[in-house]
């Protein structure tokens, strides 16, 4: 593991208490925030560059901008070793936006998904079709249930518990 990964871990993991983590995560999100307004708002779908030289880009830390690496992984087109990222590494970040949008709602990040920036990149439209395919794949469908006296499904004429449902 990297020593910047390893180092954005420990920043971001460990706290002595709970009102410091609290205190952490408030501002690294205002961080993360003002990173993705800046790409949403000049719809910028590729971020390349030394990780250092983009970090000071975006006003934050090397750390934080390894945190914003981290968080978007996912959000790709292609692929990204973050246990190889240092200081000095040339990065390209090809960001796919409607994976990001979904991304973002999958983890309930409203202060992302809200962001201004998203009405010239995605349509509302879109977004809320996006929103609704979350919700979709969130809801749990409940197969009828078979009444042991009710005739058994598989055409034998018998009643449920004298045929399929006999063994259960």
């Amino acid at each position: 593991m990297s020593e910047l990964f390893k180092k954005w871990n420990e920043i971001s993991e460990q706290h002595e208490s709970q009102e410091e983590e609290v205190k952490f995560w408030e501002e690294y999100l205002k961080v993360e925030s003002g990173i993705y307004s800046e790409i949403l708002n000049n719809k910028t779908e590729l971020v390349e560059g030394k990780l250092s030289e983009l970090a000071e880009k975006f006003g934050t830390t090397n750390e934080y901008f390894m945190g914003f690496i981290d968080g978007v992984s996912e959000s790709l087109k292609e692929d990204i070793v973050l246990d190889e990222m240092e200081a000095d590494s040339e990065i390209s970040l090809k960001i796919d936006f409607d994976k990001l949008y979904f991304n973002m709602v999958q983890v309930e990040a409203h202060w992302l998904y809200n962001l201004p920036g998203w009405k010239e990149i995605l349509t509302e439209d879109h977004r809320k079709e996006v929103i609704k395919t979350y919700k979709k794949s969130k809801t749990i469908v409940k197969e009828e249930k078979i009444g042991r006296n009710e005739p058994c499904p598989c055409g034998s004429g018998k009643k449920y518990k004298k045929c399929c449902g006999k063994n259960i």
